[in-house]
């Protein structure tokens, strides 16, 4: 009689199918998400944006990592298999270390997948010599960026510029300001100054501001967006790993979670992913 049980059990747990979790500390994952579900519609995915704690960009990498591990905790115990952290600030400071040590000890089966690797590849394929990079103060401080793009091309110049106001610029609905223009711009030039050739937006918000930053540059940089090429690279992974694959339910289904739901997050969200969401609230611990 057990042994008919473990069978069933065996069995039911083979046919269970799960989502994709999408992780941001905010509202610029949206865009992240709205570029994979464009991509690959058929998956069923669960976005969490921890909105109460954003932004992740100016804390120490100690509260990052425990921040992004309660999200991915969260994630997993809703019935994810595979989890891209959309955002960069916990892609550079939490993900390697949650790949190495969280990840083998509690999930062994599964996969905890970042943004600026993917970036980083593509931005190498583009550049010619110089590369320049936009992001939040962890993300530079942390050299994640610099440290990919070195070890896929040593020869490649880096420059980077950390955009503190970028965030809250956008946030607060602000981006197409005169104070847009002149942050933007105050931003932008140290980087044109040192004639890069190409640009990662390496900040989920920043793909708000794209066409500003075409502007700026004149369109003679080339732009590096985020969400296109991991949506791209996303489709290609699956398709190399597709005992990942075959465990992701294909009903189409869109679940949004927040850890301060107001009518911000719906407004600004909806702006973010392109069209309405209604999200829940949780609590993160």
């Amino acid at each position: 009689m057990l042994l008919k049980v473990e069978i069933k059990l065996k069995s039911v747990m083979a046919n269970k199918k799960y989502s994709i979790g999408v992780f941001d500390s905010g509202f610029g994952g949206l865009q992240i998400l709205r570029h994979i579900v464009k991509i690959l519609p058929q998956y069923n995915y669960i976005y969490l944006g921890d909105t109460a704690r954003t932004p992740y960009g100016s804390r120490s990498q100690e509260v990052v990592f425990n921040f992004t591990i309660q999200a991915v905790d969260f994630l997993f115990k809703n019935n994810c298999w595979l989890i891209i952290l959309a955002c960069n600030t916990a892609s550079s400071e939490a993900l390697r270390k949650i790949q190495r040590e969280y990840l083998p000890k509690h999930y062994p089966k599964t996969k905890v997948l970042g943004v600026i690797i993917p970036t980083a590849e593509e931005a190498v394929k583009m550049a010619k010599k110089r590369v320049g990079v936009i992001a939040t103060e962890g993300s530079v401080a942390s050299k994640t960026f610099v440290k990919e793009l070195k070890k896929l091309n040593p020869h490649i110049e880096v420059f980077q510029q950390s955009c503190p106001l970028l965030v809250p610029l956008v946030e607060a609905n602000e981006e197409n300001s005169p104070a847009a223009d002149l942050i933007l711009k105050n931003y932008l030039q140290p980087l044109i100054k040192k004639d890069i050739d190409t640009l990662i937006l390496g900040c989920t918000h920043y793909g708000i501001l794209e066409n500003k930053i075409r502007e700026i540059t004149k369109n003679k940089i080339a732009i590096i967006n985020e969400g296109e090429i991991v949506g791209r690279k996303l489709k290609d992974y699956l398709k190399r790993h597709p005992e990942i694959e075959q465990n992701l339910s294909k009903e189409s289904k869109i679940k949004f979670f927040t850890t301060d739901l107001t009518d911000k997050f719906k407004d600004l969200g909806s702006k973010f992913f392109g069209k309405k969401i209604l999200p829940e609230k949780v609590t993160l611990k």
